[in-house]
This record gives structure tokens, sequence and C-alpha cells, in this order.
């Protein structure tokens, strides 16, 4: 596993394959990276699907008020919802979004971001300055690069734990 240099700001994603290591990045974007944690803690994002994952661009998770999949209904919805919390502002930056970077989805307003994120699959550079860039895998994008595709996949694999790699 990746060295984690600080676990305060540190994602353990734990999916079918193995963890994934997230480094979040709240000198960019502090906001973000604050919401992922406290989400995390709460255990909001426990068992929630990936309900868009598009081949050759990236997997979209985090939909915490529909993204459970304890039955179809919820799953047809997934990737409308967010958090019972306020939307957050966006945190553009000059980070590219390449391969293993975490960007926050949002809708048609850039101030639209709560609680669904996307990890890229590749570098995707037409999304520079239109999506917050908050993290980035550091180790496990094998397990990443397996989850299973569709929109919603037909059997959408989930994130089992999230953790702050400091209460781990």
């Amino acid at each position: 596993m990746a060295e984690i240099k600080d676990p305060e700001n540190t994602i353990l994603m734990e999916l079918k394959d193995g963890t994934v290591v997230i480094e979040l990045l709240p000198d960019v974007a502090p906001k973000h990276a604050e919401r992922m944690k406290e989400l995390a803690r709460a255990g909001a994002y426990d068992n929630v699907c990936f309900h868009r994952v598009i081949d050759g661009f990236m997997a979209q998770t985090g939909d915490v008020e529909n993204g459970d999949m304890e039955d179809g209904f919820n799953l047809r919805r997934a990737g409308t919802g967010g958090s019972d919390l306020p939307d957050l502002p966006a945190e553009f930056s000059k980070l590219p979004h390449s391969r293993g970077t975490l960007g926050a989805a949002r809708s048609q307003n850039p101030n639209s971001a709560n609680s669904q994120f996307f990890i890229n699959f590749k570098d995707n550079d037409f999304l520079n300055g239109q999506y917050t860039v908050y993290g980035r895998v550091i180790d496990g994008m094998a397990h990443v690069d397996a989850i299973a595709r569709g929109e919603p996949p037909a059997n959408p694999d989930r994130m089992i734990s999230v953790k702050v790699a400091a209460d781990a």
C-alpha cells in the first residue's frame, strides 16, 4: 500500500477487489475535502453503489440518498440525490482531471456539488476548470478499473466502506 503522509486527509475506500487509497487535497478544495471526510465519518458512503460507470471516462458514486442498493427503485433513482447537507460552492483550480483524480459531480449549476463524486479512468482534460478536483487515487487504481460498467450497471459495484485513514 502507498505511504500515507497525512492520515487526516486520506480516504480508505474498500471495494470488492481491495482498498483504494485516496489523498484528499484540502489546500486546493477545502470544502469538498471536508465534506468527504464528514460523510465518510458518518458512514454515509458505506454500501453506496457506482451508478454511472462509463468505460474510458469515469466511475461515479456517492448518491447517499438513493445509492444504497437496498432495492431496485433506489437504484433507478441513483444519481439524482445527495446528502441532507447544503450544496457546496465550486472550488475550481488549475489541477487537471487526470487519471485517478476525484471530481465533484454536480448538476448544471456549478455550485450544486454535494456528496457525489467521480474517479477519472483516464485524463479528461475537457473537464478542466468546470468540475472541482479534490483528491487523487494514490494506491489501488486497478480496483477502480475493475468496477462494473453501465448507466446504471446491471449488477453495480459498491463502496463497501469508506473511512478516513486517521480513524481506521
